[in-house]
């Protein structure tokens, strides 16, 4: 398994994956997840797979071998929109998946992937879609300003509470590393080495592409602050009113009517 988290942000995109890939608890190998095309200079596209890792592959090699040697069909230097992308990359996966389709069956093993694809093409929108196994997608909106791929519930939880579409890159690129560390904390199939990268709008190349080995110093110093700051938030919580809950309860069982609490008031978090 693995875990792959995008963000769409106003300045631009962020892209994470982890690069653990495991065919049982005795072969856990290392690949990257995360693959950048740049066909013309006009375009920036970035692809992070979950799922088979033979499947993954073939999908990237039908890629290249379409750049390098163009037929009158579609590839990443012809389309014209990302979700002309998008639909490419869907008929490739559903074309490799249907070739194996019967040999893997017979061995008990799932054959299909899913792609994040993120990136821009000039006169168009930066945007972020996930490519599913059967070939149709889904995009990123504002107001879901985020897509997982793979082992994604235990990551979820951080981003749920804190993204926001105005998150600068830097603050989403730490957003997304606290998620894979999350994950890999819970989830023996996830683990460093982690990749991050961020894309800024109208600039058609990578900002940086980093790699955070599991004893990385900054990785270190990123898990001790979330995990002191987790900490000191739950040591933090209001007492729970033990008095006042037994006398709601007594006046509910003699047919008084309780007042509702008043909502606490709103979290200042996200950024406006």
């Amino acid at each position: 398994m693995t875990y792959c988290v995008a963000l769409y942000l106003e300045d631009g995109l962020v892209f994470a994956s982890d690069s653990r890939t495991n065919a049982g608890v005795d072969y856990v190998t290392t690949y990257s997840k995360m693959h950048t095309f740049t066909p013309a200079p006009d375009r920036l596209f970035v692809i992070l797979s979950a799922g088979n890792l033979a499947t993954t592959q073939e999908v990237i090699n039908h890629i290249s071998r379409d750049l390098e040697q163009p037929t009158a069909g579609p590839n990443l230097a012809t389309v014209n929109y990302l979700f002309e992308a998008a639909e490419y990359l869907g008929r490739i996966s559903q074309k490799v998946q249907r070739e194996h389709a019967n040999a893997l069956a017979g061995s008990g093993v799932s054959g299909e992937t899913t792609l994040l694809l993120g990136g821009q093409i000039a006169g168009q929108e930066h945007g972020l879609c996930m490519i599913y196994p059967q070939g149709n997608y889904i995009a990123a909106s504002r107001e879901t300003p985020y897509l997982q791929i793979g082992e994604s519930k235990y990551g979820k939880p951080a981003i749920d509470r804190i993204v926001d579409y105005k998150l600068s890159l830097d603050q989403g690129a730490q957003l997304c590393l606290v998620s894979l560390d999350g994950t890999a904390r819970s989830n023996i199939t996830v683990g460093p080495p982690f990749e991050v990268a961020t894309y800024h709008k109208n600039q058609f190349r990578l900002n940086c592409h980093c790699r955070f080995e599991e004893q990385q110093p900054y990785l270190l110093s990123l898990r001790s602050a979330w995990n002191t700051g987790i900490r000191q938030a739950f040591l933090n919580l209001p007492a729970i009113p033990w008095n006042g809950a037994a006398e709601g309860q007594q006046q509910q069982q003699q047919g008084v009517p309780v007042p509702l609490q008043t909502a606490p008031p709103e979290d200042p978090w996200p950024p406006k």
